[in-house]
């Protein structure tokens, strides 16, 4: 799975988002979601697949955390789509400064 077909789930995004603070481990992830742990469990296995997050083994627990190598990829097909609306919103603003 790719890191696109990965982030078009918005339980995954969810999880992504949770992740931003840190390394979690599955348990709170189901907590914050309000989610079920086979539900929690399946997308943390498909985001590790799209390279997303990375688990470690701390005893029993499984901690998960964002994988950058991943997110780089989404960043940098991102850059470009930003670059051109920052243009465009730029020149709104100046055109929006002018009419005052």
């Amino acid at each position: 799975m790719s890191p696109f077909e990965a982030v078009a789930e918005p339980n995954r995004r969810r999880i992504l988002d949770v992740l931003r603070a840190g390394e979690r481990p599955a348990g709170d992830l189901v907590a914050a979601l309000d989610m079920s742990q086979p539900g929690v469990s399946k997308h943390l296995k498909l985001l590790k697949a799209a390279g997303l997050v990375q688990v470690r083994a701390d005893g029993q627990r499984r901690l998960y955390r964002l994988d950058p190598r991943g997110m780089a990829e989404l960043t940098s097909w991102l850059a470009p789509h930003r670059r051109f609306w920052a243009d465009r919103l730029a020149r709104l603003d100046a055109h929006l400064e002018s009419e005052q």
